[in-house]
């Protein structure tokens, strides 16, 4: 199938033509046609799958068709970085139309935000507690709303925000359309579900927790004190040319890109306590090469879409499974291919067993001469990560070659 057969405008179809995508996802592919019938939508998919566009361009078709004075789209999305890139995707595929769009969220000015959502906008994207503010200030008349989207519902659940998506749609009217994506589909979600979306229209691509096709996985089992080593000898060796390196913490996160800095990486680290404006440069930087290696916490798991990331390497592994699919999901984006290492010191090896449960597959597990595990406890203090450092340890199986021959 290709965007023609979709429907889609002829403004539209040009802006999708610039961007040099020739066929939709399958997301894309069923999605585009329920949204346009009006259908209220669920839907489940991994990351890298197209979804931001699967609703964008839909919506877009809708809007081109009317007009309105107040706010017609909501877009709610759990995270800063999130909402800058759906207000992008907006921006790229409505260029060609004559739409206003609006982007809130916290640590920018709230001034300029309120200025813009008096002024009047077609599209608004928004974090939940930001978009709480200025509704309590009187900013935003959902008076005209056609259409709520609910992005990454089940990362809205993990970060506490459902309560909030729950006063903002007591303010919205009843009579619209309701699109929820979500990448799982815990139990609150699927009541909440239940409660805002009108016989739904559900598409599921991947079994939940299933990672991107295109992603090639490997864990090499190694001490954690030479970690840091691995990581340089394979960013060397396997000619990373755009790495993001999850590690569990702030504090690690800026260690290591200290570290990797002294050993002479273009490398810079993002968390939650960088502003939004540093945030947003340092992205910049990543997405233009000029920063090769970007070491983050679970803050970029999701939503952080940069074309190109040739590596995730999970410094530590995450304790829960589900952010190891979001995680490696930052590679092979739109259906391309790429690699995902993981570096397990002997401490993890029951936060493996865990992932391996999700995905329903067994990771290989590699050793570089003269990387070799001896079992060596985590160097970390006792009682930072409370949760796997009292596994027991397995036996994983060697491979002496690395593990991407490129």
């Amino acid at each position: 199938m290709t965007f023609e057969e979709l429907g889609l405008a002829p403004e539209i179809l040009r802006a999708v033509k610039a961007k040099n995508y020739e066929a939709p996802t399958p997301i894309q592919e069923q999605a585009i046609p329920a949204i346009r019938a009006g259908k209220d939508l669920i839907g489940c998919a991994q990351t890298g799958t197209g979804k931001t566009a699967g609703f964008t361009l839909p919506i877009l078709h809708r809007l081109r068709e009317g007009r309105s004075p107040s706010l017609r789209v909501l877009v709610l999305v759990p995270t800063r970085e999130l909402a800058a890139q759906v207000d992008e995707s907006i921006r790229t595929y409505g260029r060609y139309l004559h739409l206003r769009t609006g982007v809130v969220f916290g640590g920018v000015n709230f001034e300029r935000q309120e200025l813009a959502l008096r002024r009047g906008i077609d599209i608004l994207v928004a974090t939940p507690g930001r978009l709480l503010d200025h509704m309590r200030q009187g900013n935003v008349s959902f008076k005209s709303l056609e259409v709520l989207v609910i992005d990454e519902a089940d990362r809205m659940l993990d970060m506490g925000f459902i309560p909030d998506v729950r006063a903002i749609i007591k303010n919205i009217p009843q009579h619209r359309q309701t699109l929820l994506f979500s990448a799982t589909m815990p139990g609150e979600i699927q009541v909440l579900a239940h409660e805002i979306l009108r016989q739904p229209v559900v598409i599921q691509i991947a079994r939940q927790g299933t990672p991107a096709s295109g992603v090639r996985q490997a864990v090499y089992s190694v001490d954690a004190s030479r970690k840091r080593d691995l990581l340089l000898h394979l960013i060397e060796k396997e000619k990373m040319d755009q790495v993001l390196v999850f590690t569990r913490t702030k504090h690690r996160a800026d260690h290591l890109a200290q570290q990797l800095e002294r050993n002479g990486k273009r490398v810079a680290a993002l968390h939650s306590n960088k502003s939004q404006g540093a945030r947003t440069r340092i992205l910049d930087e990543f997405r233009r090469g000029s920063i090769q290696v970007l070491v983050a916490t679970n803050i970029a798991a999701r939503g952080l879409d940069v074309k190109g990331i040739s590596h995730v390497v999970n410094f530590d592994l995450p304790d829960s499974p589900e952010d190891y699919v979001h995680r490696i999901g930052r590679t092979a984006r739109a259906e391309a291919e790429g690699d995902a290492i993981s570096l397990m010191a002997p401490n993890e090896r029951g936060n493996l067993r865990e992932i391996e449960r999700l995905i329903g597959s067994k990771i290989p597990q590699m050793e570089i001469p003269g990387f070799e595990s001896t079992g060596e406890a985590q160097e970390e203090a006792p009682g930072r990560f409370t949760r796997s450092r009292h596994r027991q340890s397995g036996g994983a199986s060697k491979w002496r070659r690395p593990v991407f021959q490129r």
